[in-house]
């Protein structure tokens, strides 16, 4: 997708992007300072009803809080997804701070401490159990409370997914229970929990529909095995999510349309037959809020230095860390970058964007093609950024101040 794509799904007025239907200059005044992160809500709302109208109606929704945590974001979402997935005890509060029922929040990821296990088995969550430890911490906790306390095995495949911007199973994880190791697990479980099913998540930011689909078959295959080892019939089945979003140019949209007919096929078929008490759940992040909001950012100097051109901004990987390749990329590309006063100028002259800290790795953007003559006080818009943006980035290196955060 290249960036006239990303401002068009904003849309504008007399020329300027908007966000929630304010143009960027009015909301730069509301917020006072820059940097600032802004979502649209109605972003947020329009990708929920694509996912409600493609996904089969038997396929529950769940929000990966760790997207992003906003405390607004987790409010606006929890009336319209069927579930919240969180993965430490602070958003675990957030989550239930919104209203949604306990049992429809799950609590997934490794390193749970003994406190933050209580503290789910006593608000009556879902944990999803990465260990034997963690199994064993988790019936002690329902002991001490006198509760009967819910889970679910996370399950570390036997196969990885390619194709994905970060692998999360397949070969050695951290994450969940491996494959071979559950039918063992499961045998020795003398009781004191309620295992409710298995939630498998191979793999995140994956934009090829046909290997989604190919993960989500063997998902359903590896859960059918499992499932006979379970002591009750299957009630929960966690499959995951990975659909990703264009980031670069290079990027092309996932064709959704495709994932959800191979789920129908799923759903209709071998998990309504085998799995009959399951509401089989997609679990999603980034797909959710990824394209709802922008990271907005000031230029306080601009440099040539040996021919090339700097625009050094009052922002960087502080807040961002994302956009600036140190989270995850092995090749670095650029996020897609607009200068906010010359939406429609021609981008005729390359130049760099760089933040505020003392380090090289803070760029923005390497080498793009932006208006000429992109000057001091100029806004420059970073679209791409509903998603592991500031909360997934250092922000207290080197004390620089915190931007802020609205949903518009």
């Amino acid at each position: 997708m290249n960036v006239q794509e990303h401002i068009d799904q904003f849309g504008t007025i007399d020329g300027e992007l908007c966000v929630g239907g304010q143009p960027l200059t009015r909301l730069a005044a509301r917020v006072g300072s820059t940097p600032f992160f802004a979502y649209d809500r109605s972003l947020l709302d329009a990708r929920v009803d694509l996912l409600r109208r493609l996904l089969p109606a038997r396929v529950e929704l769940s929000y990966a809080m760790k997207a992003n945590p906003m405390p607004a974001v987790v409010q606006h979402l929890a009336a319209r997804v069927d579930r919240i997935d969180v993965a430490s005890a602070g958003e675990m509060q957030h989550a239930l701070n919104t209203g949604i029922s306990p049992d429809r929040v799950s609590f997934a990821g490794p390193g749970k401490t003994p406190a933050e296990i209580r503290q789910a088995v006593a608000a009556g969550i879902i944990v999803e159990i990465e260990s034997p430890t963690e199994l064993r911490r988790v019936i002690a906790a329902g002991e001490e409370l006198g509760v009967e306390p819910r889970i679910a095995i996370r399950v570390n495949p036997d196969f990885a997914v390619k194709g994905s911007g970060m692998r999360m199973g397949g070969g050695p994880q951290q994450f969940g229970i491996d494959a071979e190791q559950v039918p063992e697990l499961l045998r020795f479980f003398t009781g004191g929990a309620d295992i409710l099913g298995f939630h498998v998540f191979a793999g995140s930011q994956n934009l090829a529909a046909d290997i989604i689909a190919e993960a989500q078959r063997r998902t359903v295959d590896l859960v059918g095995q499992l499932a006979e080892s379970l002591p009750a019939p299957l009630r929960y089945l966690n499959l995951g999510g990975g659909f990703g979003i264009p980031y670069t140019e290079r990027d092309t949209r996932l064709d959704l349309e495709s994932v959800a007919e191979n789920l129908d096929r799923l759903v209709t078929g071998p998990i309504a037959e085998r799995f009959p008490q399951a509401r089989p759940v997609i679990e999603l992040g980034r797909f959710l809020v990824g394209e709802c909001g922008v990271y907005v950012t000031r230029v306080v100097d601009r440099k040539v230095s040996r021919g090339r051109t700097f625009l050094v901004v009052d922002g960087g990987m502080h807040h961002q860390l994302a956009a600036s390749g140190n989270f995850g990329q092995a090749i670095r590309r650029n996020y897609p970058v607009a200068l906010g006063s010359r939406l429609s100028a021609p981008a005729d002259e390359e130049m760099s964007v760089v933040g505020c800290l003392c380090t090289p790795l803070d760029l923005l953007a390497d080498g793009i093609p932006l208006p000429a003559g992109a000057a001091v006080d100029d806004l420059i818009i970073v679209f791409q950024q509903g998603a592991y943006g500031l909360t997934a980035s250092p922000t207290a290196f080197l004390g620089h101040p915190a931007p802020a955060e609205v949903l518009v």
